[in-house]
């Protein structure tokens, strides 16, 4: 296969240009001798649709979808896996060919891969608050309440967003009682067990901290889901306050695997993923 002839995948989003996505799936391709190429394509919103109609005549034959366009892509594709349907939100694009793409969600069970075993941690019976209600936020709400976790509280400042996914919990998950908080203080997180960040905010350096030291206590796990930074201001709040911590790299690892099952047709060589997420992180720890 000539280089024009090579596979191109990538991640479309924006930002894009923090994501470890490309040393993890460029060094499964290595690894399994696949003439494939995995990018980075930071997109404006006004360059999604002609993005994606030109996926085939580019070579380009799978993406991810990151924020802000789990949801926004929906509308561009011709099928849709039944978890997708299910969640609302994509993260996983394959190319069938130039007039079929079709749309899975791996995110859900990333994350709950990582959380049981990895981390042990059973969500069952559990109360969790999640700080998001947008395509992320949906996928781990999914797994939650799959796996008969007691209550999920969501907060988002967008609140018919966080309205419409719990009504649609509650509809779908009545053993486990989904609510929609008016404000952060409101996910009464001294009665949680389970905290999750589902939302970009910790990404960047002048980012808030959405949460207050007072707020959290020893017996939570509080986890989110942005992995560059590997420590974002909410995780060390958290470790001062003696609770559990993980950020998202596990969940980024399980979910970039089953993609890349999706694509490939062949099983991830999880173990080389892995490494090359870890030498990422002490690359970007070394340039700090």
């Amino acid at each position: 296969m000539t280089p024009q002839e090579k596979k191109i995948y990538g991640l479309i989003g924006l930002p894009v240009r923090h994501s470890l996505s490309p040393a993890m799936h460029n060094a499964a391709f290595a690894h399994l001798k696949i003439d494939a190429e995995y990018r980075l394509f930071e997109l404006r919103p006004e360059e999604l649709e002609d993005f994606l109609s030109s996926l085939s005549q580019n070579r380009i034959f799978g993406l991810n979808v990151t924020v802000p366009y789990k949801e926004a892509v929906l509308g561009h594709l011709q099928w849709l896996a039944p978890e997708a349907e299910s969640i609302g939100a994509v993260n996983t694009i394959v190319v069938k060919d130039k007039d079929h793409l079709e749309g899975w969600n791996t995110d859900g069970i990333g994350f709950h891969r990582h959380l049981t075993d990895d981390l042990r941690y059973d969500p069952a019976g559990k109360r969790a608050a999640i700080l998001g209600a947008g395509g992320a936020a949906k996928a781990v709400a999914d797994q939650l309440a799959r796996r008969k976790a007691k209550s999920i509280t969501l907060y988002d400042a967008d609140k018919e967003r966080s309205s419409k996914l719990t009504d649609k919990l509650n509809r779908e998950f009545p053993e486990c009682k989904a609510h929609a908080a008016g404000s952060i203080n409101g996910l009464g997180l001294k009665g949680q067990d389970l905290l999750i960040n589902a939302t970009p905010i910790g990404m960047k350096e002048a980012d808030p901290c959405l949460i207050e030291k007072g707020m959290l206590h020893s017996g939570l796990l509080v986890y989110d889901l942005i992995y560059n930074p590997a420590e974002t201001k909410l995780l060390a709040l958290a470790k001062e306050a003696g609770a559990r911590t993980a950020n998202g790299l596990g969940m980024l690892l399980y979910q970039g695997a089953l993609s890349f099952e999706h694509w490939t047709d062949k099983a991830a060589p999880i173990a080389i993923m892995k490494e090359a997420l870890e030498e990422g992180v002490k690359k970007i720890c070394s340039q700090k």
